[in-house]
């Protein structure tokens, strides 16, 4: 018998990270399919990235904190008293923590480690998503693909190991105080909000080449494989997975489309309004690539009964539509 908790006795919900890119998504999922649940979320106060909640700002209570400093996590979860913690807090940018690895290491281990701490001393008992990534998998070996749950984990880069990090501590605080922490691990998805994802900065280029704004279009590279989800089919599986998952049990999450990194671009090219010239950065490569990221979920499916409602196409037509209507914006404050 598979397990599901009523929605309603989700009546207040606490996700971390809510002003950036998946967590702004995350709650107006939540806004929009279940409005009577009462929205809260964390935010630094020095994110750049308040701008994402322009729309919903008024529908969701933000809770100025940062998760490094257990103080202000503490008192945050003694105030809302959440049913359900979304923990998508991170620093996520795969490239750049090669550059500032400690930084990456440091945030995304010890705020996990407080929020699981800040939790447990409160004496709180909320459904936990731990929200990580198919980075943790690493560079696998062509025998493990699809990728299972049971995969071991080959972190290629500090953020890799950071989320390791994540979901090793998700297991250890459920064998040892029973949290009931679920983990998900994400595979590639389209999000227009997040620029460091390859299909977003190819999106965003193709916009600007169209409006004259940048000459030619730049990518490092183009050979590997990925699964692709739409950013929104990724938050109603976050939400089943609050709903349907088990605690102690790690489950991947992943589209149906497989293309290689240069389809993606080629895709986007063949929607330009205009003829796109590409060029090879060797600054956007990483000193090691995830180049295989084909993910089994099978498990997911099994335990939620989900189901993506947007195609490919869909998405990446709707991805270059933000992009081109930001680009314009971008535009018109340069003719001024």
């Amino acid at each position: 018998m598979k397990r599901r908790i009523n929605p309603d006795q989700l009546r207040r919900i606490l996700i971390t990270g809510i002003s950036g890119s998946g967590g702004s998504y995350l709650a107006e999922y939540i806004l929009q399919h279940h409005p009577a649940v009462e929205v809260h979320g964390i935010s630094r106060w020095h994110s750049t990235t308040v701008d994402n909640l322009v729309d919903i700002r008024s529908k969701v209570t933000v809770h100025e904190a940062d998760l490094v400093d257990f103080g202000s996590v503490l008192s945050v979860l003694q105030e809302v008293q959440p049913d359900a913690i979304f923990h998508l807090a991170a620093h996520a940018n795969v490239r750049a923590s090669f550059t500032t690895p400690a930084t990456v290491l440091t945030n995304n281990i010890i705020g996990t480690a407080n929020l699981f701490e800040a939790i447990r001393l409160a004496k709180l008992d909320p459904v936990i998503q731990l929200c990580s990534t198919s980075e943790v998998y690493g560079q696998v070996d062509p025998k493990d693909v699809p990728i299972k749950e049971d995969a071991p984990f080959r972190p290629a880069s500090p953020y890799a190991v950071s989320k390791v990090s994540q979901d090793l501590l998700g297991w250890t605080y459920f064998t040892s105080y029973k949290m009931q922490v679920i983990r998900t691990r994400m595979f590639t998805y389209l999000n227009p909000r997040r620029i460091d994802l390859f299909a977003t900065s190819f999106a965003r280029q193709v916009a600007r080449i169209e409006c004259g704004l940048q000459e030619e279009l730049l990518h490092g590279n183009l050979e590997s494989v990925r699964t692709l989800i739409d950013i929104r089919d990724a938050m109603s599986a976050y939400w089943e997975a609050i709903l349907c998952c088990k605690p102690g049990e790690a489950y991947n999450i992943g589209g149906a489309t497989v293309m290689r990194v240069g389809d993606v671009l080629e895709c986007l090219i063949a929607m330009s309004k205009v003829p796109v010239r590409t060029r090879t950065d060797p600054r956007l490569f990483r000193p090691a690539d995830v180049t295989l990221q084909v993910p089994c979920i099978d498990k997911f499916f099994e335990a939620t009964d989900w189901k993506p409602a947007y195609t490919f196409e869909q998405s990446l037509r709707d991805l270059l539509s933000y992009w081109r209507s930001r680009t314009e914006v971008e535009q018109n404050s340069v003719i001024r």
